[in-house]
């Protein structure tokens, strides 16, 4: 392994930085295989929840493909594949190296956050196709009429409330941080 594979754009590869394991521990891959499973039990792919899972609770502030199909033991399609499923839902992001070609990923401190706002352009792209539903002939029909304008209701609603689930959820995280809140779960 190189520490190109683990170094941040802003430290010299002089070798300082210190390399990071060549495997995971029992108890990371446990996590990992727990976190995968947890996330296909909800329609997700498995091999997503596993690279999620390793980025998850990595300390290394981010790390390439080559690096993650190393420690996954899988196949470099397998994690392009999950890498852009990830980054095109906002769970993970791409980060790029100056002068580098490889693909680095890492994920935000606020995975969560991060996906809940990146989740609002999903609203809109589905809003626009339910509404393009409604102007054509079929839409016009008593039955596809009545389903469309639910769909359309219904993703009016949402998007309306996302917003306000992430707001609550900023301000929950802000007061949990400064410990003003005493209800935090341990």
């Amino acid at each position: 392994m190189t520490t190109d594979d683990v170094r941040s754009p802003d430290q010299p590869d002089d070798g300082a930085v210190p390399p990071a394991p060549e495997a995971l521990d029992a108890e990371r891959l446990e996590f990992i295989e727990n976190f995968a499973s947890a996330w296909e039990a909800q329609n997700g792919a498995r091999m997503d929840g596993r690279v999620l899972g390793l980025l998850l609770i990595s300390d290394e502030p981010f790390m390439s493909s080559t690096r993650i199909a190393r420690l996954l033991h899988a196949s470099a399609g397998a994690i392009s594949m999950s890498t852009r499923a990830l980054v095109t839902v906002g769970f993970i992001v791409r980060h790029t190296v100056p002068g580098e070609r490889r693909h680095y990923f890492r994920v935000e401190d606020d995975v969560w956050g991060a996906f809940l706002a990146g989740e609002r352009e999903y609203l809109r792209r589905m809003a626009a196709v339910i509404r393009s539903g409604l102007q054509m002939e079929v839409g016009r029909r008593e039955g596809p009429h009545t389903r469309l304008t639910n769909a359309n209701r219904y993703m009016t609603w949402l998007e309306g409330y996302h917003r306000k689930m992430l707001e609550d959820w900023y301000a929950y995280r802000d007061q949990v941080e400064a410990g003003t809140d005493t209800e935090e779960l341990p």
